[in-house]
């Protein structure tokens, strides 16, 4: 009786430390609007990948791509409330929790992806992420989306004035509002998924987005022309909810902290390798690409400085912190 009391208690302790293995694994869901294949999925594929062999598959991630769970708003409710892990959106997407956000959805603010690179990854782009913690979120690094252009279902823009009486889909925020209503266009707020069958049904003429979101989405297959406008820079930040992230241990932060800085030097080099092809496959799909002259890129940044006025106002000690960073950068 005694040995089978032993033998009980000790298939009890290991079932025990089995439980205890098992309910150390952990499945992160990851998401994000572009579609698999684009340069910001494989960033994601690769921080899967080097968060799996890491943790020796004890921390899973899970990619889900093209908006499949809903949109970046949603997302960040979600996230919030503990019941999506994390999510790769554009920063400035977060100005609806912290104003300051605002300053990466500014016209003309940086001239090259190497130049972003190091305000994102310096002091500055740390202080940011920062203030989102008391928000429920946690910013583990930035990956890009690149500079945005204009496309549209109507006429070639060969000149600023081309772009009045166009109704332009832009992210749902007033900066990108504003900017439009610059130009004379008709700004129409849209969530990313409902954007294809918007221009498809022609409810809105044109939007603004990367050379590699417009090819991840097909966009080629309901837009006619692109002017190649760059008037937009977009770092996308990478969040985690804070509430899932205060369940993990110290061991566990470290691996999705080297995963998010090893996987944002891949995924910039990928975005930017890339991007000559996919222009090349826009035009091959029937897109006309056409460039602005000098002379009207500077009609363009006229016209975008009262927009940045207006909105550095509420945030001018960041507007004027990030202006610093660039000249340091530029001498």
């Amino acid at each position: 009786m005694k040995r089978m009391f032993i033998k009980t208690v000790l298939a009890t302790a290991v079932l025990g430390l089995a439980g205890a293995a098992l309910a150390q694994d952990k499945t992160i869901k990851f998401a994000n609007q572009n579609a698999a294949g684009h340069p910001i999925i494989q960033g994601m594929e690769k921080f899967k990948e080097i968060v799996e062999k890491n943790s020796g598959g004890k921390l899973k991630v899970n990619v889900f791509p093209a908006g499949a769970l809903g949109s970046d708003q949603a997302n960040v409710s979600a996230i919030q409330g503990g019941t999506l892990e994390m999510a790769s959106m554009n920063s400035g997407i977060f100005a609806s929790q912290v104003r300051d956000f605002s300053v990466f959805d500014f016209p003309f603010m940086f001239a090259s992806g190497q130049e972003a690179d190091a305000v994102v990854d310096g002091a500055f782009g740390k202080k940011l992420h920062a203030k989102l913690e008391e928000k429920g979120l946690v910013g583990l690094g930035y990956y890009e989306l690149g500079f945005r252009h204009v496309t549209n279902g109507r006429r070639a823009i060969n000149k600023v004035s081309d772009i009045e009486g166009l109704k332009l889909r832009v992210i749902p925020n007033p900066i990108n509002v504003d900017w439009v209503k610059a130009l004379g266009a008709n700004p129409t707020p849209l969530p990313f998924p409902e954007l294809y069958a918007a221009l498809e049904q022609k409810a809105v003429d044109g939007q603004e987005n990367p050379v590699a979101t417009i090819n991840g989405a097909k966009l080629f297959e309901v837009q006619k022309h692109m002017v190649l406008t760059g008037h937009q820079y977009n770092p996308q930040s990478i969040v985690i909810s804070k509430k899932f992230w205060d369940t993990l241990s110290a061991a566990e932060k470290k691996i999705l902290s080297d995963a998010a800085a090893e996987s944002s030097k891949f995924q910039r080099t990928q975005a930017r390798a890339q991007e000559a092809s996919l222009l090349e496959n826009l035009k091959k799909n029937g897109m006309q690409v056409t460039s602005l002259p000098p002379a009207e890129v500077a009609i363009l940044r006229d016209k975008m400085k009262p927009v940045i006025a207006k909105h550095g106002e509420a945030i001018a000690a960041t507007v004027a912190e990030l202006q610093a960073e660039l000249a340091k950068l530029r001498k």
